[in-house]
């Protein structure tokens, strides 16, 4: 079953969405964050996010844990308010 990292931020401008679909746009993740997906939403008027970062595995999940809590504060789309795993139940994609 897989596993959802879900992680809420505050203080996220649009031009910090823009820079990191650049960033992510190159395709390279961090070494040992093993995840298989990510997805962003932003709400650009009240400057949240949300990013749901999807592992295979507990042993994916705990290393892409590890690897996004040393994150500097810098590298964030913003503040971070919340850290949720969550089993994925369900998944339909088209």
């Amino acid at each position: 079953m897989a596993i959802a990292r879900v992680v809420t931020f505050e203080g996220v401008p649009a031009d910090r969405i823009d820079r990191l679909r650049e960033e992510t746009s190159q395709g390279e993740q961090p070494d040992g964050l093993n995840a298989t997906e990510m997805i962003v939403l932003h709400d650009a008027d009240s400057e949240k996010s949300i990013a749901i970062v999807f592992f295979d595995s507990e042993e994916d999940y705990a290393s892409g844990d590890a690897v996004l809590n040393a994150m500097p504060t810098g590298d964030t789309p913003g503040q971070r308010t919340s850290v949720s795993r969550y089993d994925v139940a369900i998944r339909m994609t088209s």
